[in-house]
């Protein structure tokens, strides 16, 4: 991981951030990416919700890189102290490794759940980060309601924001889009 990595968060977008700079090296995102191929695969599935859904997706064990779970808790909870503010944010699931081809998108929906009830902790915050080359693929553009201008995300690069938050992919054109995603939760909000 790299901790050069820079967040920004311009006053639009209060409960999104940015990184400017890559959290994880070409050579790590590489890694994530063989390491799905070897993983079992599922369709991507739209939970606590009805909006539809076109992906594979792979479940990365705690156990097969727990060195970039710590790095990843190490920065979430960095970035929740400094621009977020959000009481017990733990990793309490594991990363989804996401891949979209050509024609593959994920309709406008949030990362929380309506029935909270089903849920043993609530989603707080949601990571996407970019594991292939923005070059390899067109279309499948994370947008975030009511975040203009969303900037195209390059490899390694992530975004974060409140899980609460309406968002899409955008259907791929071209290529493979492949993201690791995450959700940090915790106790209820209060």
């Amino acid at each position: 991981m790299d901790n050069k990595a820079i967040i920004t968060e311009p006053k639009w977008k209060r409960w999104v951030v940015e990184t400017t700079g890559p959290i994880f090296t070409p050579k790590l995102c590489q890694e994530i990416i063989g390491l799905s191929k070897t993983l079992p695969q599922a369709k991507g599935k739209a939970s606590g919700n009805d909006a539809a859904r076109e992906s594979t997706v792979a479940w990365l064990p705690f156990n097969k890189m727990q060195p970039m779970y710590d790095d990843i808790d190490n920065f979430i909870q960095k970035t929740n102290r400094n621009h977020f503010g959000f009481g017990d944010i733990q990793i309490r699931e594991p990363a989804q490794i996401t891949e979209y081809i050509k024609g593959g998108f994920y309709e406008w929906h949030t990362d929380t759940s309506v029935d909270m009830s089903s849920e043993p902790a609530v989603r707080k915050l949601s990571m996407t980060l970019l594991l292939n080359d923005p070059s390899e693929f067109e279309g499948g553009e994370l947008q975030i309601d009511g975040v203009k201008n969303t900037k195209l995300m390059k490899q390694g690069h992530a975004t974060i924001f409140a899980s609460f938050l309406q968002h899409t992919v955008t259907p791929v054109t071209r290529g493979v889009r492949r993201s690791l995603v995450m959700w940090f939760g915790g106790e209820p909000f209060k």
